[in-house]
């Protein structure tokens, strides 16, 4: 888990120490959350309160009332989601592929516990079938009672939500197919649910059967920023590169994660849609405004810089439960 400090601080916040007593005149006494992201780097932001901490079968799960983000999920000492910037992860995951389909009616969600995936899928004006799949009822539950903005969501006649586990639920249903599946999993962390779902085999062997023709798979791929993009975003996109035929991967700044973001989306049909287009399209489809994705926006995002192309590019790295790679961090099963 991250690590929770009280301090005495300046009132201008240039310097700070550890204190249990009383802060002196001219201090002010503050609690930090901390997560680890590296090593040698650690990231840190002042909490109002916290909200809730505790652990289930699978996970170690806490939420943060924290200054500068407002309500923040934090799962195995990662931050999942913040209040005040989820809107870029979930409408960077989710509207790509939904939008580049010609008419999305079926998704399935592969995790997606705290309910903003299955939230921004519903504005689709197309879409009458979600099927989200989480393996961690206490998470689905405790976002439930905690993430009011999703309070709708969960409650849209549309979705359908499944505990168990998301290659399981993909397996059993043999007959069914989807339009969109959208892998919004835990990062892959060592000792973590999560990893064996990134692999070539799962994505060959049971994500792609159970894709309708013209279908697209979407999945966050993890940091994918100057330094980062070679924990797994690279070898996430050479993987699915030997799945699919169509790949294309996009990356934006999220704030609250103090790093650059990664999804990668896949498909055998291909993967074209002009900025132009794709604002009709939010235009004909989507209920409400989106805060950040448009057509510009999601040309800027697909437009890597030097760096990271030629990672992509060079990667030959197939990411399969005996090769596989993390990033930085440990899963509950792992500790």
């Amino acid at each position: 888990m991250g690590e929770i400090s009280c301090a005495s601080e300046p009132i201008n916040g240039v310097l700070s120490r550890s204190s249990s007593s009383p802060p002196p005149s001219g201090y002010r006494k503050s609690c930090w959350y901390e997560e680890e992201i590296e090593e040698n780097l650690r990231w840190c932001f002042a909490l109002n309160s916290i909200l809730h901490t505790g652990s289930t079968q699978y996970q170690e799960i806490a939420l943060f009332d924290t200054k500068p983000f407002g309500k923040a999920l934090v799962i195995d000492g990662k931050l999942q989601s913040a209040e005040v910037d989820e809107f870029i992860y979930h409408e960077c995951l989710v509207h790509p592929p939904l939008l580049h389909h010609p008419n999305p009616k079926t998704v399935f969600i592969m995790g997606g516990g705290e309910g903003s995936t299955a939230r921004e899928i519903l504005k689709h004006r197309t879409v009458d079938k979600v099927v989200m799949c989480d393996i961690d009822e206490e998470v689905v539950e405790f976002c439930k009672e905690y993430l009011v903005v999703n309070t709708d969501a969960f409650n849209d006649p549309r979705l359908n939500v499944i505990i168990n586990d998301a290659r399981a639920e993909l397996e059993n249903r043999k007959e069914e197919k989807f339009d969109v599946i959208v892998g919004d999993l835990a990062d892959p962390i060592e000792g973590g649910p999560c990893y064996k779902l990134y692999t070539k085999s799962f994505y060959e062997s049971t994500v792609k059967p159970r894709l309708t023709q013209g279908g697209i798979f979407v999945t966050q791929a993890g940091p994918a920023g100057i330094f980062s993009h070679t924990e797994v975003y690279t070898c996430i996109y050479n993987t699915l590169r030997q799945v699919f035929k169509y790949v294309v991967p996009y990356a934006a700044h999220i704030p609250s994660y103090a790093d650059t973001w990664g999804w990668v989306m896949a498909s055998d049909s291909p993967l074209e849609l002009s900025c132009e287009e794709m604002d009709l399209r939010i235009k004909q489809r989507v209920e409400g405004e989106n805060k950040y994705l448009d057509g510009t926006t999601f040309s800027s995002v697909t437009t890597l810089n030097k760096v990271v192309r030629n990672a992509l590019y060079d990667e030959t790295h197939v990411y399969t439960e005996g090769t596989a790679r993390f990033i930085y961090g440990h899963g509950k099963n792992d500790l």
